[in-house]
């Protein structure tokens, strides 16, 4: 008889992202102000926190030069890209890449568009776009 091989604990949710900033107060009124998204809190020194969607975004600034460097790209799921694409340009979003098709797949058509934040920071919308079906 073998002996089972235990469940290994794994990796299911993200509980928070952090987003490197260089001016704290710049970029809770972009975050906050032009994405429209829930702030939580700030706490000392130098962090705020937001909602978006259940996880939890945390802006701030680096205390340790390793710290000190632009986020990896968080893709923001939305419903409708053009119309959040078009209210976020309005805004005054900087957009590197305007919604486009990047794959289509048997169900729907993922679509993205990359923008930076008040920092520097790529950001992206993305979008599955459900596919009609004959």
């Amino acid at each position: 008889m073998t002996t089972p091989i235990p469940i290994a604990p794994t990796i299911s949710r993200i509980g928070q992202i952090f987003v490197n900033v260089k001016d704290l107060d710049r970029a809770i009124s972009f975050y906050r102000d032009t994405l429209g998204m829930q702030f939580l809190f700030q706490a000392p020194p130098n962090m705020a926190f937001f909602d978006c969607g259940g996880i939890r975004i945390m802006l701030g600034i680096a205390d340790r030069p390793d710290l000190d460097h632009p986020a990896s790209i968080i893709y923001y799921q939305v419903d409708d890209i053009e119309k959040i694409y078009e209210t976020l340009k309005a805004r005054g979003v900087e957009f590197i890449v305007k919604p486009h098709l990047v794959a289509p797949m048997p169900t729907y058509d993922l679509w993205l568009a990359d923008f930076k934040d008040s920092e520097g920071n790529i950001l992206a919308l993305m979008s599955e776009v459900p596919r009609k079906v004959a």
